[in-house]
């Protein structure tokens, strides 16, 4: 025998039915998604497009700049090369400190570190460019030296902290089975434990090489000729004696973007192979 009608329950109206989990996140993407088109219609009808184009797309402006690019372009990378070879020899030295067993070497890492960390980068490039010369006596002739000496003190306390956190992350059983083939600590260090952090550290050592490619248009405030000219001082000086308005920045930025895309793209590559991290 069949149940009587009476034992089914009623059918809820269409309206007080639950709807889906699935359901409810495609309702909240097609809101999102057209949110976002409406403001970009919105941003598209407000905008003036005809003095946008001649303030950001000016031909005259990028012809003038056209024959200081390259030069700029190369300082840039020399400078950008010449900090991160100073940061990177000594950040290894700070990290290895960071980690030793000796309690000064620890506190002085430790002070550098935070004091470096701290203050902006641009006083550091300025007391390169300035007040040690006047302090000390010591005349810094080259650009180069100075970009480098400023920015790698500065850098290498980020790469410091890299390394440092690079090192601990290599396996323990590494290091016993070093030592357990007879190996020194200093052998161990030099041959298993710090060729391993390195490996493990490429990515966010990529991102801190882009770092510093921007940090090199602080670089500009000391003073240099027009052959010592980096990106931004030739878009800064292209800005104050040209009509063209912003398109020295956009021709400046589109250049940085020249350098630091690509390494963008080394630096994601690196972190699907490694599982790279970030800067501390």
């Amino acid at each position: 025998m069949s149940r009587p009608d009476a034992a089914v329950p009623p059918r809820l109206p269409a309206s007080r039915r639950r709807t889906s989990p699935r359901r409810r996140q495609r309702i909240i993407r097609g809101v999102q998604y057209a949110a976002l088109v409406a403001a970009v219609v919105v941003v598209a009808v407000a905008t003036d497009w005809t003095r946008v184009g001649s303030q950001l797309f000016n031909p005259a402006v990028a012809a003038d700049m056209a024959s200081s690019l390259p030069v700029a372009l190369k300082n840039t990378v020399v400078y950008t090369l010449a900090a991160f070879a100073i940061g990177l020899s000594l950040g290894t030295v700070l990290a290895l400190m960071r980690l030793s067993s000796v309690g000064p070497y620890r506190w002085i890492a430790t002070l550098y570190i935070e004091f470096f960390r701290g203050i902006p980068a641009l006083l550091v490039v300025i007391a390169f460019g300035y007040a040690v010369p006047i302090a000390l006596g010591v005349r810094i002739e080259s650009v180069i030296a100075k970009a480098g000496l400023a920015l790698g003190m500065v850098s290498a306390a980020y790469i410091a902290e890299t390394l440092r956190a690079g090192i601990q992350a290599v396996p323990k059983g590494q290091v016993e089975a070093a030592r357990s083939l007879g190996m020194s600590p200093t052998r161990t260090l030099v041959q298993v434990v710090i060729p391993q952090a390195f490996r493990i550290v490429l990515p966010p050592m990529t991102n801190e090489l882009i770092l510093l490619t921007k940090d090199t248009s602080l670089i500009s405030v000391v003073g240099l000729l027009p052959t010592q000219f980096d990106l931004t001082k030739v878009g800064r000086d292209m800005l104050n004696s040209a009509t063209g308005g912003l398109t020295a920045l956009f021709v400046v930025g589109a250049c940085y973007l020249v350098i630091t895309i690509p390494l963008g793209l080394v630096a994601r590559w690196l972190e699907r192979r490694t599982g790279g991290g970030s800067r501390p």
